[in-house]
């Protein structure tokens, strides 16, 4: 029986693409440097915020001084921005509120930046919703790595056997299975069945609801 549900944050729980996108392209017109679709964007995101501004920055203005400085710009302009157009997808806070009800303590992991992370939980969800809220943290690998996983399960005390891990990218995928979990694809998300399918999804949500009946189904 699943005791414990990890989401995934961008994708997963909130609807974050127009927002990163925006302050995306605003980084890149302050630089004359092309900008890109909401797609694209999509596909750039899930590898954490570093790895996201290296992917929208030309190769002549990706050297570690070049990066670190339009790092920085981005990370002010979405902090500024990131509940403009952002916002749960249907169906999750209800999700959230039937598990807490039924005894199934929840937590996230996100390759977003920590201190962005709780901020923006906190901001849409409240608290009370979430036994801890983990993102990356300087000195630990991003997912798939699954080393800040297990610290965000031994923060919480899941039990390994008990806990379900739920994503939208290959990247999710990969991470639950890196740290022995089974690991839940949510189709509502930036990436889709295809790329969740590939990955080796133990099984697909096509809503919220669906990872409840998951989990019941044991």
């Amino acid at each position: 029986m699943i005791k414990t549900v990890l989401f995934d944050l961008d994708g997963t729980l909130l609807n974050t693409i127009d927002d990163l996108a925006d302050a995306g392209n605003w980084v890149c017109a302050q630089h004359g440097w092309p900008t890109f679709t909401v797609e694209q964007f999509k596909h750039m995101v899930g590898n954490g915020i570093p790895k996201l501004v290296e992917r929208f920055s030309p190769e002549n203005a990706r050297t570690p001084e070049q990066l670190a400085a339009t790092l920085a710009e981005f990370t002010a302009r979405y902090d500024a921005h990131k509940e403009d157009k952002t916002a749960p997808y249907p169906g999750i806070p209800e999700l959230l509120d039937e598990l807490r009800a039924q005894g199934v303590q929840c937590a996230v992991f996100s390759n977003k930046a920590d201190p962005l992370c709780g901020k923006i939980i906190a901001h849409y969800f409240g608290t009370g919703r979430f036994a801890a809220v983990r993102g990356n943290r300087p000195g630990v690998p991003t997912k798939p790595d699954p080393a800040g996983l297990y610290a965000l399960m031994d923060e919480i005390g899941a039990d390994r056997s008990a806990t379900l891990f739920v994503g939208d990218s290959d990247v999710d995928i990969l991470t639950g299975h890196n740290a022995g979990l089974p690991a839940m694809g949510a189709l509502w998300g930036f990436r889709g069945r295809a790329e969740l399918t590939a990955a080796g999804a133990d099984a697909l949500a096509a809503v919220p609801e669906d990872i409840f009946t998951y989990i019941q189904k044991g």
